[in-house]
């Protein structure tokens, strides 16, 4: 199967490629993989890209680790944009766990280093650090996990870091499991600092309605996606996404949109994605 799809690719790839409006940009395209693969990334067409907070970031790596990183980042081809994982899982966030002088000691860290880094978004997913035990209030849940929200959003103020809450499917946390639960904790965290990342692939995986994008439309200030069926680049299975991006276009959605599929592809499947996904956007912008 895997062979058949890599004979498609080869096949479709000047059909796509043909497409004399690949460079017109109606939303900025960018890609989650190891800073290693920026030349790649940078080659494939996009100019954007994400890293994890643990491998670039994370107040747990030496200053010389850090120092080491920024000049990396300096360097690289594409935008480090946004980094995701921004908690460790065994540091608890929601629950009756949560220590919050340590976790806003951390945020406090993390955030100037994302400063220093130009890091603009921090993705707030965390699963197994929002997991809550299955006999947990879940209002009483909601209820700290906004105070929580306040607190470390006004610390992302002090840094000028944009927090992007996002959705996570239910095999990864039993909390906040759509867009509009997430939607929910931002509208009463209520602050312009922690906002909302609408993850298409978790939606999918959830069954959620694209209409929760418009819903949401007001809070979205990133957006992430992959392939359902093995969370794969877009175009490796050939998922048709323009039902979301038509949310996205009605939601006048003006951020990125990142793919987050992994990382064990080749340069060639890469380009293939940044061109697939572009004539999806077109798609659905032009008609």
């Amino acid at each position: 199967m895997r062979l058949k799809n890599l004979i498609l690719l080869f096949f479709l790839a000047p059909v796509i490629f043909s497409f004399q409006s690949a460079n017109q940009t109606f939303i900025p395209l960018g890609l989650v993989a190891p800073i290693e693969k920026d030349s790649v990334t940078s080659a494939s067409g996009f100019k954007l890209f994400g890293e994890s907070v643990g491998r670039m970031i994370s107040p747990s790596l030496s200053e010389e680790k850090f120092k080491q990183n920024l000049e990396l980042i300096k360097k690289a081809k594409c935008k480090l944009y946004m980094c995701n994982v921004m908690f460790p899982g065994k540091m608890k966030i929601a629950g009756p766990d949560v220590q919050e002088q340590a976790v806003l000691g951390y945020v406090d860290s993390l955030f100037f280093r994302a400063q220093q880094a130009k890091v603009s978004v921090i993705v707030l997913g965390s699963g197994a650090a929002r997991r809550l035990p299955d006999d947990y209030d879940i209002d009483k849940a909601k209820k700290e996990f906004v105070l929580l929200g306040k607190k470390i959003a006004a610390t992302a103020k002090k840094h000028n870091i944009k927090i992007a809450l996002e959705n996570l499917q239910s095999k990864e946390t039993n909390f906040l499991t759509s867009v509009k639960s997430a939607a929910e904790i931002v509208r009463r965290v209520n602050h312009p600092n922690f906002r909302l990342n609408a993850d298409i692939f978790h939606m999918k995986r959830e069954g959620e309605s694209p209409q929760s994008i418009v819903d949401a439309k007001d809070l979205l200030v990133h957006c992430e996606i992959a392939e359902v069926a093995e969370r794969t680049l877009p175009g490796i299975k050939g998922d048709d996404f323009r039902p979301y991006l038509r949310a996205l276009k009605t939601a006048n959605y003006k951020g990125p949109i990142f793919v987050e599929a992994g990382s064990n592809y080749s340069a060639a499947q890469m380009a293939f994605c940044f061109q697939y996904l572009t004539k999806q956007i077109e798609d659905v912008y032009t008609h």
